[in-house]
């Protein structure tokens, strides 16, 4: 029997740093965190967090304060952030990768009071290495039940490139016996997203205060990724659209995989091509496979699992209760049903209710606010992707979704990644630009062949005048992209690669 995959409204939340110790007092032993060769049982990670929280406060962390942790995905950043938990701090995850100056910009407008990473920083916030937060003196032991006025702070710069900080308004508390997104109690859980990223950090501090076996990689990996479903016989598997197409490629590979223990596999973070997740759905069965839109705002979400999707491909599902949703033009107006807008949702708390930002004012419209998203809603309520604003491209007059390109581009054979820019152009004001990633160890792409390939599957003026061959990765583990960051050293280059 299925699954079912439901979003539960908790019935008795506890803070949540008192949930490792709830779930090691029920099982000790039981595995509770998996990265690479390592695994903690639940009362290590539990004891492991006590000590964090400790060092945490030792060094002068109080309840109320953010906590930037730049570090590589790993247990650390968990133990951390539970540690801030039990302390009444707020955990800012950030990653490790950033440049010092993108950094620096994201700390001046998050002002921690701790700084936890192993690199080089200018800002003024007090900085410590992870090693030297492993421990502190009993003396500075949180008193139970502290909560934390924001659950996590995550950092954004979005398409645009301007830091901005997204604060959510959520405490820290959780229902430890109302498991949600079909997960249960002991399932084992596997996220290879980066821990930065506001959907695998959630999934898996939600999981492990649900009693889950949370398994995480340093990198994603598509064949590892199959290994450790296979090795670890799990249930519940984290994707994004980005994993999805690896996974897909990995061709006859993917066949050597046992992957029949899940239950649920959950893509979410970007518009999925429909091509893709009909592989996906023929591969592991439409109930197996569901998808959740929203964004790390909290505004509002839909979901919609395979069997669904079928009857309305290309479809994130319908609005769950509570939010409301509306699509209006660039004047504010409302669009004719059926028609392409931007999405506005109105959270069920109203505006403001369920996060703010640091750095950055929200796209609002009153009480309506917006992901920048551009989409239609069918005559059943279904919302369809269509790209985000600042994305489109207007070409001789005519607009082009870059997804719907990318779409295209990502199934042809050999193709791991693409992202489609809009660059200058004296006749159409902009023209349609490829960048197209492949494996090394491809001699070459056959450029017109590809040309051929999308001529049956879009209009012309739908089709790139100008495609670009990379090795380089261009989507980062969580599928997320700088867009502006690719087309300015074009145009830098003088618009042509």
């Amino acid at each position: 029997m299925a699954r079912t995959f439901a979003f539960v409204a908790p019935r008795e939340p506890r803070p949540i740093g008192t949930l490792l110790d709830l779930q090691a007092e029920r099982d000790p032993t039981a595995p509770a965190l998996t990265c690479g060769a390592d695994t903690l049982s639940r009362s290590e990670l539990a004891r492991r967090a006590q000590g964090r929280a400790r060092a945490l406060r030792a060094a002068g962390v109080v309840a109320g304060d953010f906590v930037a942790l730049a570090l590589p995905s790993g247990p650390a950043v968990l133990e951390l952030a539970f540690g801030c938990w039990r302390i009444g701090a707020t955990p800012a995850p950030l990653s490790h990768r950033l440049p010092r100056l993108e950094l620096d910009a994201l700390l001046e407008v998050l002002h921690p009071r701790l700084v936890v990473g192993d690199g080089e920083m200018g800002a003024e916030a007090t900085r410590l290495r992870e090693r030297d937060l492993r421990d502190g003196p009993a003396e500075a032991e949180a008193e139970p039940g502290l909560v934390a006025a924001h659950v996590k702070a995550i950092a954004s710069g979005g398409s645009t490139g301007r830091p901005k900080i997204i604060v959510d308004h959520a405490r820290s508390v959780l229902d430890p016996d109302a498991p949600s997104l079909g997960m249960r109690p002991g399932d084992t859980v596997v996220i290879p997203g980066p821990m930065y990223h506001s959907a695998p950090f959630g999934l898996a501090y939600q999981a492990l205060c649900w009693g889950c076996h949370v398994v995480i990689m340093p990198r994603f990996d598509a064949a590892e990724t199959l290994g450790l479903v296979e090795r670890h016989h799990a249930q519940w598997l984290y994707q994004v659209p980005t994993m999805m197409h690896r996974i897909w490629r990995l061709d006859a590979e993917r066949a050597r995989y046992d992957v029949s223990s899940l239950e649920i596999v959950c893509h979410i973070a970007a518009a999925c091509p429909v091509w893709l997740k009909e592989k996906w759905i023929e591969w592991l069965g439409p109930d197996r496979v569901w998808e959740v839109y929203s964004g790390t705002e909290a505004i509002g979400a839909t979901s919609i699992g395979g069997r669904e999707w079928l009857e309305r491909r290309g479809s994130v599902g319908r609005l769950l209760p509570g939010a409301s949703v509306r699509i209006l033009d660039e004047h504010g107006d409302d669009v004719p049903a059926g028609a392409v807008g931007e999405i506005y949702f109105k959270a069920a708390g109203g505006r403001g209710s369920t996060y703010h930002y640091l750095g950055a004012e929200p796209r609002a419209l009153g009480e309506w606010e917006t992901f920048g998203d551009l989409g239609r809603v069918d005559d059943d309520g279904y919302l369809y992707l269509a790209d985000r604003r600042t994305d489109l491209i207007i070409t001789g007059g005519a607009n082009v979704y870059p997804a719907e390109v990318e779409a295209a581009l990502d199934a042809y054979p050999g193709v791991l990644a693409s992202v489609v820019i809009g660059l200058p152009d004296s006749d159409l004001g902009h023209r349609v630009h490829a960048i197209v990633e492949v494996q090394r160890d491809v001699a070459s792409l056959d450029v017109e062949a590809l040309q051929g390939f999308l001529a049956e599957r879009l209009v012309g003026y739908k089709r790139p005048r100008s495609i670009e061959v990379t090795f380089e990765r261009l989507r980062d583990d969580s599928g997320k992209v700088r867009r502006s960051a690719l087309r300015d050293a074009r145009l830098t280059a003088g618009g042509t690669p």
